[in-house]
């Protein structure tokens, strides 16, 4: 079992550099305008400077994976628990989402799924 990472292991600025929704590649230049901000046990996504969802993330880990709740507080997803998974690797931030409220067993996404895998890279600390 993962052992798991410190709160303040995710903290900082990311770049979305690599998405895929259901199966499908989301187009590169969406990837180019979106961050993800982690602070304190809280988030925010910002689309092109301006921040479209907010919340809270608590950190954890399963038998097999690093694991992360999102819970929206404002945006689309306000009022919801989003049970994500996630790999850190250097400056490197791998997470699958579990859109519909379960967690993902692993990295991949299918047609037809609730799953969001995005790939971000640290922009800074």
């Amino acid at each position: 079992m993962p052992t798991p990472h410190p709160p303040a292991a995710l903290d900082g600025v990311w770049s979305l550099v690599q998405s895929e929704l259901a199966g499908a590649a989301a187009p590169q230049f969406l990837a180019l305008r979106i961050e993800l901000e982690v602070r304190g046990g809280a988030y925010a996504v910002s689309f092109a400077g301006q921040v479209a969802d907010r919340g809270t993330c608590e950190l954890g880990a399963n038998d097999t994976h690093h694991t992360v709740v999102l819970t929206g507080v404002s945006g689309p997803n306000a009022g919801k628990k989003i049970p994500s998974i996630y790999e850190l690797v250097g400056e490197d931030l791998r997470v699958c989402y579990g859109l519909d409220g379960t967690c993902p067993a692993d990295f991949a996404t299918a047609p037809g799924s609730q799953l969001f895998r995005a790939t971000y890279r640290r922009k800074s600390p």
